[in-house]
């Protein structure tokens, strides 16, 4: 498959799912045996029954409203995309996807996160999304990074700012 035309399927699966809100068109970018994996909690489902399950009860309509995604970087092979950017949005509503049995808080996170996406017949057959959870538990106050080696915000403003400090962790010692 051309590799615009991998973009393309990418940006309109996002666009529904982020945009438009609808659980359907989302389904209509993936192949019918299509996963996706939040590989820090383990949610998201196996074929389209349980994507749809998941999309139009768990998370679609459990994004926050000011839900945005930077990209930073994008990797386009034959069959794969890997995004990497920066998720941010203000903990407004239970998000059982992303944050299971944690009540809205009020708190606005910004996490890095890496998106590996394989098509297959000209969808999109596997998602594995990757973010560090520690700094998500941080930015909600859930963890304290005071007593433990993660950070919070500062993931995402150091991918966001490189040239912002590095190895602050280590002056702990």
């Amino acid at each position: 498959m051309d590799k615009s035309a991998l973009i393309d399927i990418w940006e309109k699966h996002l666009d529904f799912e982020f945009a438009t809100r609808d659980t359907e068109a989302t389904l209509t970018t993936m192949v019918e045996d299509a996963y996706v994996n939040h590989v820090p909690v383990l949610t998201g489902g196996v074929g389209k029954q349980e994507l749809r399950e998941f999309y139009g009860h768990h998370f679609i309509p459990h994004m926050p409203p000011d839900t945005n995604i930077t990209l930073i970087s994008r990797t386009v092979g034959d069959d794969r995309i890997v995004d990497e950017m920066v998720f941010t949005f203000t903990h407004t509503i239970a998000m059982d996807w992303m944050l299971p049995g944690v009540a809205p808080t009020g708190k606005r996170v910004e996490i890095p996160t890496v998106v590996i996406v394989n098509f297959r017949d000209g969808k999109l057959a596997h998602e594995h999304i990757y973010w560090d959870q520690a700094s998500v538990l941080v930015q909600l106050g859930l963890l304290d990074s005071t007593t433990l080696p993660v950070a919070g915000i500062e993931t995402a403003r150091k991918v966001l700012d490189p040239k912002l400090p590095s190895n602050r962790m280590m002056a702990r010692g």
